[in-house]
């Protein structure tokens, strides 16, 4: 049974209050019993998309797990249900940040969680850092993460970088060219936000390093809907490979494009949208080949049984990448209060040095950071499976050339 409370909108900050949320599995507790987590998430706009397919679904179900179990666990043993308070930042970090700073200044939750996306998790946080609330950006790609880490210790940064990401799709493609299957040309495509900007700067000296050469290299920026000139240069770009460092708009427009001007490169690479449950039905079911950012090893009983839970409770199964992790991080969260509560020092300092078990196996941060990672990985019968690092437990060997179309 879901207990709904409305809050009023705030016309003057010009974003819409979702709700505050609790979802027990018992009869309502006092107020004093509970924990309230705040988050503001895309609802709307162009980062709706990822954050409706691998923040939001994540938030709910571990809220709604936790909370059937009798809520978060304190160090005392008693269980305290979790109310959240959630605001739609419209994808707009603009009145994302002025949202955070409600919750913190007025609502004063006990937590809050991060939004959606690169550029929206560095927006936030200086805030955070301001406010003393640990940020567990899950969905934050960046090389700086180690200099974010020490200049806000309280943030963790759980997604790698851009070079990670770079080196790792260098990897799968230099074997392939190195086994004959692809030339060195590679036509590259980026989006001009954070993200993008921080993959092609990882990835122009990953390929020249490895004896690549980028024929094409182009940024679109954010929001861009027609992608037939860009995907026409590159078809005749005479390149093998094309790798799009892109948001799930981008992967999906780029898709459907290459597939009615009939562009097979031999791979075909895409970023974020890549792993979504929806793609193979973006892609008029021919996913078989295509690579993307991220992985998981879908031989894992925890993965299978995580996928299992999400999908009953959502009615999709979750992306392969970013959406495991972020179900992990919360699963941090709960284990990090059951030691030491709800004070932010403590819990930042226990998330920052403990170890967690969790969906995607046990974990212990490096420095603020989440470094067992998988970086590249590819349709194939039907599954998004992790292809890099190779020598991974649970990597699969990639399929290049890629089927057509």
């Amino acid at each position: 049974m879901k207990r709904f409370t409305r809050r009023t909108s705030i016309c003057a900050l010009s974003f819409t209050v979702a709700s505050a949320i609790t979802l027990p599995a018992v009869p309502a507790v006092a107020q004093d019993d509970t924990i309230s987590i705040g988050y503001a998430v895309a609802r709307t706009g162009p980062n709706a998309t990822g954050a409706g397919i691998t923040t939001i679904p994540n938030y709910e179900l571990w809220v709604d797990t936790v909370n059937k179990s009798g809520g978060l666990t304190m160090p005392d043993g008693s269980r305290r249900m979790i109310e959240v308070v959630e605001y739609d930042n419209r994808s707009s970090n603009e009145d994302l940040v002025r949202t955070i700073e409600r919750l913190a200044s007025q609502d004063e939750v006990d937590l809050i969680l991060p939004p959606w996306g690169t550029g929206a998790n560095l927006a936030i946080a200086p805030l955070m850092a301001r406010f003393g609330y640990p940020q567990l950006a899950v969905t934050a790609v960046t090389d700086k993460a180690p200099e974010f880490a020490a200049r806000w210790d309280r943030s963790f940064w759980m997604l790698g970088g851009g070079h990670d990401y770079a080196a790792g799709l260098v990897d799968v493609l230099s074997t392939a060219r190195d086994a004959g299957t692809i030339n060195d040309k590679v036509a590259v495509v980026s989006v001009a936000d954070g993200f993008g900007i921080d993959l092609i700067s990882g990835a122009r000296p990953a390929f020249e390093e490895a004896g690549f050469e980028l024929v094409y290299d182009e940024s679109y920026p954010l929001g861009t809907s027609d992608f037939a000139a860009i995907m026409s240069e590159a078809q005749g770009s005479g390149a093998d490979s094309f790798v799009a460092f892109s948001y799930p708009p981008g992967s999906f427009g780029m898709t459907k494009t290459a597939q009615s001007m009939g562009y097979n490169p031999k791979a075909f690479y895409i970023s974020v949208g890549g792993a979504f449950p929806i793609y193979p039905g973006i892609a008029d079911g021919k996913a078989e080949g295509v690579m993307a950012i991220g992985g998981v090893n879908a031989d894992s009983p925890a993965i299978q049984e995580y996928f299992a839970r999400h999908t009953e409770f959502v009615g999709n199964p979750p992306d392969s990448w970013a959406s495991a992790i972020t179900y992990a991080s919360l699963e941090m969260l709960a284990q990090a209060i059951e030691r030491v509560g709800l004070d932010h020092e403590a819990l930042a300092t226990e998330i920052s040095t403990g170890t967690f078990d969790t969906v995607i196996g046990e974990v212990k941060l490096e420095d603020n950071q989440l470094r067992d990672l998988w970086w590249v990985g590819q349709w194939q019968g039907g599954a998004f499976r992790a292809i890099n690092p190779a020598d991974a437990e649970g990597a699969s060997t990639p399929i290049i050339p890629k089927p057509e179309w």
